[in-house]
């Protein structure tokens, strides 16, 4: 007689789907940053190169960064107890089986912005309020860098500027020496008024001091701009001078201009302009050519190996090297007033649909 014993049959599904993704915030966020953060410098330099030749710059800007990760695992197993043969009641026989698998996935989504156009060009060419003048210098950053930077005049004192060839006065020269000493003894101080009914105004503040040095020196920067020396509080006004004797007026540069005025000792080959592709300007960027605050971006025909940010224009490489460190200070400026000048287009973020697996 054939007696079978039931087969008892086990089958194991175990299909799994995880996120990794908070495993992969702490290298990933670096890592992405610093991927922004080195295009962004690269771009910065290249489109100060490209003014150079009179390029037009040009900014693509990095709006939304996404990054998608899955992990997917199944493992499939079955297990028969039974018995087989006929002859052998007695004896059973197991088989079984199992397979696993897992796939990876990562996705990242990347939304570029090019910032062009009218609107572009209007908030490129709109100069810089001189409140954020004032917030720098208040933040702690120097004088001698920030006022020769974004300052083209104040209260008709000319800044110098190398696109148009012309020195700095004197008094713009000894009242940023003083501005400076100012901020180390702690005598300036900045205040903004948001009045509810009116624009935005600066003040500038002249704290009383019980040095007699320092005193004479609060006395000589109000003589300097042509101000009553009685007075602590100035508001600081856009605009060239009105002539009045309580007031501050700036002419800040744009981003624009201020791009233009380092372009014009970026170092170039000569060649280049024998041909006519840049103008004679500055060639060579030299410490005698660079009173204000020093960018020296130097140039050559291969890939330089010990660059803090360099960029690749017609076939030769410009770039500025890791150990001038003034030059890397002053090109950190220029890329934080970027932030603060709020340049480019904002307009309706674009939208992406991530699918959603089911």
């Amino acid at each position: 007689m054939r007696q079978r014993l039931a087969a008892v049959v086990l089958n194991l599904l175990l299909v799994a789907c995880s996120s990794i993704g908070p495993a992969t915030v702490p290298h990933d966020r670096i890592d992405y940053g610093s991927s922004i953060g080195d295009s962004w410098k690269e771009q910065t330099l290249l489109n100060i190169v490209k003014l150079r030749y009179a390029d037009m710059p040009i900014f693509l800007e990095v709006t939304q960064v996404i990054a998608g990760y899955q992990l997917q695992s199944a493992v499939t197993g079955s297990f028969t107890l039974g018995n087989f043969t006929a002859s052998l009641i007695d004896r059973l026989t197991a088989t079984g089986g199992a397979t696993a698998g897992s796939t990876y996935t990562d996705r990242p989504t990347v939304v570029y912005q090019p910032l062009t156009g009218v609107d572009f060009l209007k908030r490129l060419m709109t100069p810089i309020p001189p409140s954020s003048v004032l917030f720098m210098l208040q933040s702690g950053y120097a004088a001698d860098r920030i006022m020769p930077i974004m300052l083209d005049s104040i209260n008709g004192i000319n800044n110098e500027s190398n696109r148009l060839r012309r020195s700095a006065d004197q008094r713009f020269t000894r009242l940023v020496e003083l501005i400076r000493e100012g901020q180390l003894a702690g005598t300036i101080q900045i205040r903004v008024e948001r009045p509810k009914d009116g624009a935005e105004s600066s003040v500038l503040i002249f704290g009383p001091s019980k040095d007699p040095m320092l005193a004479a020196k609060g006395t000589e920067i109000k003589s300097v701009l042509g101000i009553k020396p009685d007075l602590r509080e100035l508001k600081v006004n856009y605009g060239g001078y009105s002539g009045r004797n309580d007031e501050i007026d700036m002419l800040t540069r744009s981003m624009l201009q201020i791009m233009l005025e380092f372009a014009a000792v970026v170092q170039v080959p000569e060649a280049d302009v024998a041909q006519g592709k840049t103008t004679p300007g500055l060639v060579e960027a030299s410490d005698a050519a660079l009173s204000g605050p020093p960018l020296r971006v130097l140039v050559t025909d291969s890939a330089p190996q010990d660059a803090f940010v360099a960029t690749q224009y017609n076939r030769r490489w410009y770039w500025i090297a890791d150990t001038d460190i003034q030059s890397k200070y002053t090109f950190g400026i220029i890329m934080l007033l970027f932030s603060i000048a709020d340049t480019g287009v904002r307009g309706a973020a674009p939208v992406v649909t991530i699918p959603a697996n089911q």
